[in-house]
This record gives structure tokens, sequence and C-alpha cells, in this order.
């Protein structure tokens, strides 16, 4: 009997060249899988599981993890505010660990002896779905043709004609990789310092030349409702968002960073519902939680999202990370007014029964009612106590 590989397949050239290497030249009996993780539509699933049958596949399969990929990802991304250097959302490096974790337990299913991906060596991707595979299926062969093969594009292509593979391999000007949490755009641009995509880069083109204005309501941290209407499944709520944002060519940016590997890497993305959440979520918490609530989720959210962008989703101190995160949002509920205009947004202001900004207590700059003047002479002399005592100590000297 023949052994049986599993392939990360998106039907591109990389992952049909790895199909036939796998099947013709190494004699494996593959099976194929796509994850959604939010970027396909029914008919681009469709195109691919037709192409995975066209080059003799032995099985395809799809595999659906929108919700789960909220559900154990996402939503701890929303709670710590998660932006990698201030700037990008992790659009891909958090699918990609989801995507990983389906291929690696597909493969486990129906017992494979091998997995593999079309993952280049000059990149993050690699160590994202090595580490996975090697902690979940670690007696699986792990299999990546592009990268031990070492092959210009131009040497796959002439190896497929050879297998009877014709296509237009026409390469795009851009690369696109789509996502629930955002789409990432790469170009001759991104590979230099001093560049900027050009406006036909980015998937969504301005549509809406008007100014309009948003009410997201979140219930514990979670995107449940946008104006009037209801979202029980956040997934639905970032959804619409997206496609509001979207007209408006709202979330672009490029990401400039640290790569797993060394080097420094940069990316265009366009991620409109993910920053607006993300903003919106961060000042409706900046009125809810304390200042050093506000200052370990801070320190934490780092932590996890650097973890994950570099491939630590199975480290077991990511659900630590979680917990706290999670427990933290029990008053972070409320809404959040947001207005919108071509290529940019901001926040209006915020409205929530859990809110501190409360005038009963206070109004800064203006007006105590919880404490008097005493009470702040007294306090600020024994604040001032220990700078005192080390300005007197160190005078001397």
């Amino acid at each position: 009997m023949k052994k049986k590989v599993v392939l990360a397949f998106s039907g591109g050239l990389d992952t049909t060249y790895c199909l036939k290497y796998l099947s013709e030249d190494k004699g494996f009996e593959v099976h194929t899988v796509i994850v959604d993780t939010g970027g396909f539509s029914a008919e681009e699933l469709s195109d691919i599981e037709r192409k995975a049958h066209e080059l003799g596949v032995a099985k395809h399969k799809c595999v659906q993890m929108v919700n789960r990929y909220y559900q154990e990802c996402i939503r701890f991304m929303v709670y710590g505010n998660v932006l990698k250097n201030n700037t990008y959302p992790l659009s891909v490096s958090a699918e990609r660990m989801f995507q990983a974790l389906a291929v690696a337990e597909y493969a486990r299913e129906i017992g494979a002896d091998a997995v593999a991906h079309g993952s280049t060596g000059a990149g993050n991707d690699q160590v994202r779905f090595d580490m996975v595979f090697h902690i979940l299926i670690p007696g699986v062969e792990v299999i990546t043709p592009i990268r031990d093969n070492k092959l210009s594009r131009e040497a796959e292509i002439e190896y497929l004609k050879a297998k009877g593979v014709v296509r237009d391999w026409t390469k795009a000007t851009y690369s696109i990789n789509k996502g629930i949490w955002g789409t990432s755009v790469g170009g001759k641009e991104t590979l230099t310092s001093d560049q900027y995509l050009p406006e036909s880069a980015f998937p969504s083109q301005l549509q809406e030349k008007g100014e309009v204005e948003l009410e997201l309501h979140f219930e514990k941290g979670e995107l449940k409702g946008i104006n009037e209407e209801k979202f029980p499944n956040p997934v639905d709520a970032i959804q619409k968002l997206n496609e509001i944002a979207r007209r408006y060519a709202i979330g672009r940016d490029i990401h400039v960073g640290d790569t797993i590997i060394g080097i420094k890497g940069r990316v265009g993305f366009e991620a409109g519902a993910p920053l607006i959440i993300i903003k919106a979520h961060h000042t409706l918490e900046k009125h809810t939680l304390t200042k050093w609530q506000m200052y370990w989720k801070d320190m934490l959210a780092n932590w996890y999202g650097t973890l994950l962008h570099e491939g630590q989703y199975l480290e077991p101190v990511m659900r630590n990370i979680e917990t706290f995160l999670e427990d933290s949002q029990s008053s972070v509920t409320g809404s959040v007014k947001v207005h919108l205009a071509p290529y940019h947004f901001y926040v209006v202001g915020i409205t929530s029964e859990f809110d501190m900004m409360n005038s009963k207590f206070g109004t800064y700059g203006e007006m105590n009612n919880t404490w008097s003047g005493d009470d702040v002479r007294g306090f600020t002399k024994i604040l001032a106590n220990q700078a005192m005592f080390h300005q007197l100590v160190n005078s001397t000297k």
C-alpha cells in the first residue's frame, strides 16, 4: 500500500507542484485539505476542489474553521487589543496557526504517514506549520518540497508542463491573502523600505464618498451588535463590519516587523473591521477597567501577540494568558460610537453602565465629590515621602 500524505492545498502554483511531486515522484497517496478561515467564497472552494481532483488526488477535504478561529483566538486578540508593533492585527499570523491545526488533525484522523505544505524557506509560515506538526503529530514526517528543492517559479512551471499540467501561471502583480481578520497585500513596494502600495493594490476600492456614524454594541468584550442589528454570533458582526468598512477603504496600512527567522519584513494589509473593533474596544476598556487592569492587560497581550506571531500558539502559557484576558472582560459592556469617512475613522465616545467616568464621583479638573482638600493634602504628603527622603540624603553628598 502507498503511504498517505496530507497536503495543505490552495490550488496555486506551489501546492500544485507539491501535489504532482508527492504523487508521481515520491509515490504517495495524496490527500489534500483546504482550511477556510474566512477568506474563500463557495465558488472559490469548489474550484479548488475541482483542481485537486483533476490532478489525481486520492481525496480532498474542506475544513470550515471560521467559528473555531474566532472562539479560540480572535476574541482573545480583541480582549487584548493585539496589534503587532502597534500596527498589525496579526491577520495572517493567527490564521496560519489554525490552518496548521486543521491539517494536523486531519492527518491524525486518516492515519497519514506524512504531512506537507508549500511554504518557502524565506518566511514565517514554514515555522508556524512545522511547529504545530511537531507538537500535535510528532511521529509524522513533514515534507516541504518548495523549501527543500529550492526551485524557481519558472522551474516549477516547466516541471508541471512536463507532467501535462498546463495553466496560465502568470504571477499576479500583488499577492493577496484574505481572511476574516484581515487581508495581506504583498508586492514590489513591500520588498523595499521606502515605497507605499498604490491604490490599485488594495482589494477594496473606495465606494462611499460621504460619512456615517455607527454604534457598536459590546457584551463582555465581544461585538454583538451594529446600530439596531443584533448578532448572537460575533463572527457575523465582524463580517458585517468588514462589508461596511470596505466601502470606505478603511483599514489600510503597512506593517514592518521582525520575522521568526530573524530578517525584517514589510507587508501591506487591509483590516477595516479588526482595526475599528480594537480601537472601539480599547476605548470602552479605558472607561470600564482600572489602571492596573489596563497595565497588566497590555503586558500580557503584547506577549500573547508575540508568541502567536512566532508560531507558539500551543505553548501552555497562552491558555494562562487567555484566562486572564477573558476574566478582565466582565465589565467591558456598552456601546461605542464610531465615525467613518473615506480612508479613516475615529471613536466619538461610549455609553456604559460600568463607565467609571461618572460625575457622582467627581468631574476631572472641576469638582471633587468623594474626597476633601484635606484628604488630598495628607495623601500628597505621604506620597512624596520617599522621594523627599532620597532628596535629603543625597543633597548632602
